[in-house]
């Protein structure tokens, strides 16, 4: 907690202290929570969801920014979530089309055989061995495997192979060692974490009995509920349920540790990405993400996000008791990999603007290899005598986030003696209903709804349709800019009654990009904070402890020092 002064428990917190029970509590506001808790409201199951920090502040706001059908899981073996992968993402294509955008994907390829001898001993045993590049041969095999999977009724372009004359063509930064490229298609999702926020709105427009609360943590189960602390005030309080469901990530095995069980399902590794500024080499992408691997068996990207580029990611063991953070000795391994695709483009720290890392939420693995633990996800269920069942979700990833969801419900309702009554396939999800699918129906949508003016756009870009509401609420009052266009009063009043923002961090890093893009800095940390300050009860000394806060996180956590950094013009 942040403030300087004990606030006043919010009306929200209230109402479930004071009913005191429900049917299933889901912990964890991460998007698989997120998504289960959905899933339930659309059934009319009564739900709670508690998160212990913001809404899609853990794993879900460290991703690569991809919804991807997972290539390199083929190696694996696991055909399943390859194919649940792909049939996802092109479902979201079309549910969440104001967030998940087609993604054409280049890798640069310097051999035509290499790795066809290690690539078998690493599919039957799992272990990464010696670092092999992989060739040609193999791509070809895994791309002609993939598009069986990705075909999605012929709408999905086949994948490409140019030789090194056409690719330098398209592609004249590339190291010019390349022998041949291959070209395919997958998707990415430019804000994360207001699609896992879309998501949770649904949810709890679907049915008047489901709850969502963040800043909550669950620190207790006994015969009279779960234990549940107000971060933000230091109360606790007891809330029963019949279910508890513990999809809280890396962190299921601490969250099942509080509820006085033991268990060792996790073994999550840590993924850091640092995000460019870098006109020259947003260029040289082609608009593309480069997708390879490095000379050490990891798979990494290099990709144009929001007018930057973003580069990750490592894979390396990580304890979920300690914060993720992306070390000088990550940075530079990115920087090695641009150099080897990019050799004639200099990239300077200076050029960093923001740099974050997070543990992915990976079942224990033993000795396997990092790279080749299974990303697909199980359920485990524990009940002890006198206490509500227990769903432990281990694993999951971000573009199986509905199916998973899906599934997780069906056990839940399968314990409560329920049936499904909605299917979620093909649900559009909140500001993609009505979404305008050709540049001239947006270009009318805009001046219908919000304006195409610049800060229409930018109202559009966060909310897709839902644009239209906030525009509304913004006009029913007196509305002042708080960083430009990116940001005004009325917006911050809307995000806090509607969005559940309670700190100036919610606002920067999550409902906005201004931490991604780096458009922070000391005086829009101030003017946030300040603009806050009587929609939440600040006091003058809750604002200044609120920009304190902000400018640690954005320091220790992501590299970035305010303090430093000069006036943005955003």
């Amino acid at each position: 907690m942040s403030a300087a002064t004990t606030p006043a428990e919010r009306q929200s917190v209230r109402d479930v202290r004071e009913s005191g029970r429900t049917s299933v509590i889901v912990i964890g506001g991460g998007i698989n929570g997120i998504s289960t808790f959905r899933d339930l409201a659309m059934q009319g199951v009564d739900v709670l969801l508690v998160e212990r920090g913001d809404f899609a502040s853990g794993a879900t706001a460290a991703s690569s920014h991809m919804i991807h059908g997972g290539i390199r899981y083929l190696e694996n073996g696991e055909f399943r979530l390859v194919k649940e992968s792909v049939q996802e993402r092109n479902g979201l294509l079309k549910i969440a089309p104001h967030y998940v955008k087609p993604l054409q994907t280049t890798i640069p390829i310097y051999s035509t055989f290499s790795g066809i001898f290690a690539a078998p001993l690493r599919f039957l045993t799992h272990k990464q061995g010696k670092p092999q590049e992989r060739g040609a041969f193999l791509i070809k095999v895994g791309l002609t495997l993939y598009d069986t999977f990705s075909r999605d009724g012929g709408n999905v372009p086949r994948h490409r192979f140019h030789g090194r004359k056409k690719s330098l063509e398209q592609l004249p930064h590339l190291d010019h060692d390349i022998k041949y490229t291959a070209t395919y298609y997958d998707a990415s999702v430019h804000d994360p974490e207001r699609l896992a926020l879309d998501v949770l709105r649904d949810g709890e427009a679907a049915h008047e009995g489901a709850h969502a609360l963040n800043y909550i943590e669950a620190v207790g189960l006994d015969a009279e509920g779960l234990r549940l602390r107000d971060r933000e005030t230091g109360s606790e309080f007891h809330v029963q349920s019949d279910v508890v469901v513990n999809a809280s990530g890396p962190w299921t095995d601490l969250t099942n540790d509080a509820m006085g069980t033991e268990t060792a399902f996790m073994g999550g590794t840590k993924g850091s990405h640092i995000v460019l500024d870098h006109p020259e080499l947003l260029e040289a992408t082609g608009g593309r993400e480069i997708f390879f691997e490095h000379s050490d068996g990891r798979i990494v990207l290099i990709y144009p996000l929001k007018g930057r580029v973003l580069v990750g990611t490592t894979d390396l063991e990580a304890d979920p008791r300690e914060p993720a953070r992306c070390t000088e000795e990550e940075v530079q391994y990115f920087f090695d990999l641009i150099a080897h695709v990019f050799p004639k483009i200099a990239v300077e720290r200076s050029q960093i603007v923001y740099r974050y890392s997070g543990i992915r939420p990976l079942p224990h693995h033993d000795d396997t290899a990092p790279g080749f633990v299974s990303r697909d996800y199980r359920i485990e269920r524990r009940e002890d005598a006198g206490r509500p069942a227990v769903f432990s979700l281990v694993g999951g990833k971000w573009t199986t986030f509905r199916a998973l969801g899906e599934n997780l419900t069906d056990h839940v309702l399968g314990e409560l003696g329920r049936q499904r009554v909605v299917n979620t396939a093909g649900v559009r999800i909140g500001g993609g209903n009505g979404y305008p699918k050709t540049p001239r129906r947006k270009l009318e949508w805009l001046r219908d709804n919000v304006g195409d003016d610049e800060r229409g756009r930018v109202l559009f870009t966060r909310y897709g349709t839902r644009a239209a509401d906030v525009a509304a609420f913004i006009s029913e009052a007196d509305d002042s800019p708080v960083v430009g266009d990116a940001l005004s009063s009325r917006e911050l009043e809307w995000m806090v009654a509607h969005e559940k923002v309670q700190h100036v961090a919610d606002v920067i890093f999550r409902r906005t990009s201004l931490a991604f893009t780096g458009d922070v800095d000391a005086q829009v940390v101030r003017a946030i904070a300040e603009a806050l300050a009587p929609l939440l009860s600040w006091d003058a000394a809750t604002v200044d402890a609120e920009i304190e806060d902000t400018a640690t996180q954005l320091r220790e956590a992501h590299g970035v020092d305010v303090a430093e950094r000069g006036t943005v013009t955003v």
